[in-house]
């Protein structure tokens, strides 16, 4: 392959400029000298990716949400797109972020430029008909569950299963005691990490019932030691000012910056918004309670489109209720307490999870940034397969 290489990518959030950056650890060495850019993260930027707007942009989840700032993501949609087609990269690599990423990648592909899409939409979940649009747009599809590879293969869709690149990054055996010393949390106080999402909408809509969970469990048991992730300045100073409008900021809550895998591992129980971050919970193999609320509208039209009961990654794989999930008008802080206080206080369920999600992470254990790597250049070089 020629020097002047170019090779073009968008994550569109935190868990995406991970998984990306996990591919680009193998990718760069084989490409020492190629240019790749696009929208990205820190994570990816470590590899020499430059991006050319910042990752918080396509940050918005919900229908409504994202309506808001509709226009400002078309635009930047459209004018990578057309610096693109002028440039065209030897692939483009769109890494979820799946109502940004397919609609370039159709157009990307009808103008002749390979296109791969690393992590599967959920089209086993809702909106199945997608898998029509992704055999247009994509050339071939990376997928991180063992179940997805036989969608895409009975639809004709050129398909790598690489494993998931969080059940390489998390060990087997989590350093719970390690964990605590990092975080300055005493090792025989239960600890409650509580993860109410990295996005500003999952934050507005969260918080307050997730510390307001937190707030019973500690008036329930003194010693109870609550920390909360943030995934940068801006979500804290609104996590913050949302305790505040709560009237919840006498609730004693450590912040901490990123780190959000140390929390995992130094927690007894996780109260976490369904999306990547329960998988990861599942990985550090702990029990956790899944809640999510979002725009009443948003919840109206998404509640008639799922095919499957669960919303959680972990039930979602085990295709059972594993661990509890409270949607909408029954995440409650009473019964997220409620649920978070059964499984500090139940060792045997404890173990149980344990157990469960043990054989879960074996089942998604790959060299999963060599194999998605050696995709892309598959692709590169023109291979089908």
């Amino acid at each position: 392959m020629s020097d002047n290489l170019s090779v073009a990518m968008v994550a569109g959030e935190a868990s995406g400029d991970l998984l990306a950056s996990r591919m680009l650890s193998a990718l760069r060495p084989e490409l020492p000298d190629a240019r790749i850019h696009g929208i990205g993260g820190p994570k990816m930027g470590a590899y020499g990716f430059v991006s050319d707007w910042p990752m918080e942009k396509l940050s918005v989840r919900g229908l409504f949400e994202v309506l808001l700032h509709y226009r400002e993501i078309k635009g930047i949609q459209n004018l990578l797109r057309d610096r693109l087609l002028i440039e065209r990269p030897s692939v483009f690599i769109g890494v979820d972020a799946p109502d940004f990423n397919l609609d370039l990648e159709l157009q990307l592909k009808q103008a002749g430029i390979p296109t791969v899409h690393f992590i599967s939409p959920s089209i086993w979940a809702w909106r199945r008909g997608r898998i029509k649009k992704i055999a247009q747009a994509v050339s071939h599809m990376l997928v991180v569950f063992p179940f997805e590879e036989a969608i895409y293969r009975n639809a004709g869709i050129p398909v790598t299963y690489v494993g998931h690149p969080l059940a390489e990054v998390i060990p087997m055996q989590p350093d719970t005691a390690a964990a605590r010393v990092a975080l300055g949390l005493p090792q025989d106080a239960p600890v409650v990490a509580i993860l109410p999402g990295s996005r500003m909408s999952e934050l507005k809509y969260n918080t307050a019932a997730f510390i307001g969970a937190a707030r019973i469990l500690v008036r329930r048991d003194p010693s109870i030691r609550i920390v909360a992730p943030m995934a940068g300045e801006q979500q804290r100073r609104y996590f913050s000012e949302l305790l505040a409008q709560s009237g919840l900021q006498d609730v004693p809550v450590q912040l901490i910056d990123g780190q959000s895998h140390v929390a995992m591992a130094a927690a007894d129980s996780v109260l976490v918004a369904s999306g990547t971050a329960t998988l990861e919970v599942a990985l550090f193999k702990k029990p956790m309670v899944i809640a999510y609320k979002m725009m009443r509208a948003s919840w109206e039209i998404l509640r008639h489109m799922g095919y499957q009961p669960w919303y959680g990654m972990p039930n979602i794989l085990a295709q059972e209720f594993v661990v509890p999930e409270f949607l909408q008008n029954e995440a409650t802080p009473q019964a997220l307490a409620d649920a978070v206080w059964q499984q500090l206080n139940d060792a045997s369920l404890r173990d149980k999870l344990q157990a469960r999600f043990t054989e879960m992470h074996h089942s998604l254990l790959r060299n999963t940034a060599q194999e998605s790597a050696q995709a892309v250049l598959r692709v590169m070089n023109g291979l089908r397969n």
